[in-house]
């Protein structure tokens, strides 16, 4: 069936899922999965432990799943992030389809994750495949506005290309800041790993072995989104 979504906003259920009730069971489940985690459990079968316990739906699993994590992780994260008054005059890498997902997300009224190592994750995917919604443009103008307002650049954004329409939004990202630089490589991963300038992204993977970063979805989406339905889980 085709995609024919023009917002990236919550689930048909997500109120109820995610709203005030649910919440400190949420939390609770994030904060036990975490600590077995911490203690070298497996993340598959602890995850349906911790699920099954609170009875969790397969959408609130993924969401514990995306904002859990093991001790060490979380302080070697913390341990490297910057803010964007430390970047002013500085290029950064920026994880293309991570930041404009969750953006989207928020701007659309989709559900925003509150992580325990600080970042904020949507429940978003592209599956191969990225499509622009109503929120795409803002999303990019929004973000143009904020780097600028804190002097961070230049910026080079990094996007998958094995992602349908990749082009497509490297073309728009280049429209709305024609400062900005936008790739559309094969793996943004392993580049946003390297050496080299700062990167923003909220990719626990790429967290975990890059070196210095900022926490950019969380910082837009605080500043330029107040009402962005945010799920604090961490």
């Amino acid at each position: 069936m085709a995609d024919t979504r023009t917002h990236r906003g919550p689930g048909p259920q997500d109120r109820e899922w995610f709203g005030p009730a649910a919440r400190p069971r949420l939390a609770t489940a994030a904060a036990e999965f975490s600590w077995l985690l911490s203690r070298g459990y497996a993340e598959p079968s602890t995850l349906k432990l911790v699920g099954d316990r609170h009875r969790l739906v397969e959408r609130q699993r993924s969401a514990v799943l995306r904002c859990a994590c093991r001790d060490a992780d979380r302080d070697g994260r913390q341990a490297r992030r910057l803010d964007p008054a430390s970047l002013r005059g500085r290029p950064i890498r920026i994880d293309g389809f991570n930041l404009i997902l969750t953006l989207e997300s928020a701007l659309g009224g989709g559900v925003v994750l509150g992580a325990r190592d600080g970042c904020f994750r949507d429940l978003a995917s592209v599956h191969g495949t990225y499509r622009r919604v109503e929120e795409t443009r803002p999303a990019l103008e929004l973000a143009a506005r904020a780097l600028a307002a804190w002097g961070v650049g230049p910026c080079t954004w990094l996007l998958d290309a094995p992602v349908s329409n990749s082009g497509r939004l490297a073309a728009m990202i280049r429209d709305v800041d024609p400062t900005w630089s936008a790739e559309v490589v094969p793996d943004p991963d392993r580049l946003l790993i390297l050496p080299g300038d700062p990167v923003a992204s909220a990719d626990s993977g790429v967290l975990d072995r890059c070196g210095p970063w900022l926490n950019l979805a969380c910082a837009l989406v605080e500043s330029e989104v107040p009402g962005a339905f945010v799920v604090d889980l961490g």
